[in-house]
């Protein structure tokens, strides 16, 4: 298949099971689900050139914002898979261990804490959220969820 295929299957499979996560914390834990229209907002008008907003919410809506955000979300997802089988190479996929992966999806949360958190409004690592050390402890739980579906898609193709 290739590393290149390998690590989109893998950072899509990981995303999948992050998104399986987040229905199983909202039916047992009452956490709202991931709002993908107000990413894609994000996304959408990241590309015409604003990236921090006061609050995404009442940005200016987009066509098919939805859909933007769910690209985003999957396409995300499959980057980060490419890039780490890159640093990882191919004896980490001959051989798959859990621990790379996980911290790998760790260092990801970066990125929403730094980038697309207050680039939505909410603060660098949620700050600005009523319950910012719930959002963050969410955050670092769901990727870990990533790492696991990195790692396991990682096996299924070993």
């Amino acid at each position: 298949m290739g590393t290149l295929g390998t690590g989109i299957l893998m950072g899509i499979g990981a995303t999948i099971l992050m998104d399986i996560w987040a229905v199983i914390v909202n039916r047992f834990a009452g956490v709202a689900l991931p709002n993908w229209g107000m990413v894609g907002r994000w996304f959408a008008h990241l590309a015409r050139g604003t990236v921090f907003h006061d609050a995404i919410g009442q940005a200016d809506p987009v066509p098919g914002e939805a859909g933007i955000g769910w690209a985003a979300h999957y396409g995300v997802g499959a980057l980060y898979g490419v890039v780490f089988v890159l640093i990882a190479g191919s004896g980490w996929l001959i051989s798959p261990t859990f621990l790379p992966a996980w911290i790998f999806s760790i260092i990801t949360v970066g990125a929403g804490w730094f980038l697309l958190q207050p680039g939505m409004g909410l603060g660098w690592a949620a700050s600005k959220t009523p319950s910012p050390w719930t959002v963050r402890g969410l955050n670092l739980a769901g990727h870990t969820v990533f790492g696991l579906g990195m790692w396991g898609v990682a096996l299924a193709l070993s």
